[in-house]
C-alpha cells in the first residue's frame, strides 16, 4: 500500500489533546474531516500509529485536530513531529487538468520539439498558481509555472509534460 503525506505534527495545542498539524494537503477540510482515518508515520518507524480525526479547527496557519480516545496532551505528545498519511485508496478522483503532487514529480519536462529540459523535483504553492522545479541534467534549476500558455501537455503516465517555454523562461 501507498501512502501519501497531508500533514505534519509539529505540537500540542493546550491540555485537552488537541496536536497542531502544518497542512500538506489542498483539501484539508477532507482529510481532517470529523471520522477521517489518518496514518500516522513517526521518525524512524515503519508502521503507522492510525488515528481517526475527532475534530478539526483552523487556527494561525495551522489546522488543530484531536483524535478519538486521546482527551490530554499526555495522550499526543508522543506524536510531535510524526507524518500524517492517507492510503492511495483515499486520494479521491481529480477534476481534468488537476494533479497530486506525487504523480507531478519525477515526471521529464521537454519543450515542443522533444528536447529534454529536466525532471520535476518540487512542487512549489505561489498562490495564484504552482510552480514546478525542474533540474536539468546539468546547469541551474529551471522555475516552470503552471499555466496554460506554458504548459501544453501533462502525461502523467508516460512521465511527460511538454511546455511552450516563453522567452527567458530556462535562462
Amino acid at each position: 500500500m501507498n501512502w501519501y503525506n497531508v500533514g505534519k505534527i509539529v505540537n500540542t495545542h493546550g491540555i485537552r489533546g488537541e496536536v497542531r498539524v502544518m497542512s500538506r494537503t489542498d483539501f484539508p477540510e477532507e482529510r481532517y474531516a470529523k471520522g477521517a482515518r489518518l496514518g500516522l508515520f513517526m521518525p524512524g518507524e515503519k508502521e503507522p500509529v492510525m488515528l481517526t480525526v475527532a475534530s478539526r479547527r483552523a487556527h494561525k496557519n495551522f489546522d488543530l485536530l484531536t483524535f478519538e480516545g486521546h482527551t490530554s496532551i499526555n495522550d499526543v505528545e508522543k506524536y510531535r513531529d510524526g507524518i500524517l498519511k492517507v492510503p492511495d485508496e483515499d486520494l479521491g478522483e481529480l477534476e481534468e487538468g488537476e494533479f497530486y503532487y506525487h504523480e507531478i514529480i519525477g515526471c521529464t519536462v521537454v519543450d515542443q520539439e522533444g528536447r529534454e529540459i529536466g525532471k520535476v523535483t518540487e512542487v512549489l504553492e505561489t498562490g495564484a498558481n504552482d510552480v514546478w522545479a525542474v533540474k536539468p541534467p546539468e546547469g541551474k534549476m529551471h522555475y516552470i509555472p503552471y499555466i496554460e500558455d506554458v504548459v501544453l501537455e501533462v502525461d502523467t503516465e508516460k512521465g511527460r509534460i511538454v511546455i511552450d517555454p516563453i522567452e527567458g523562461l530556462l535562462s
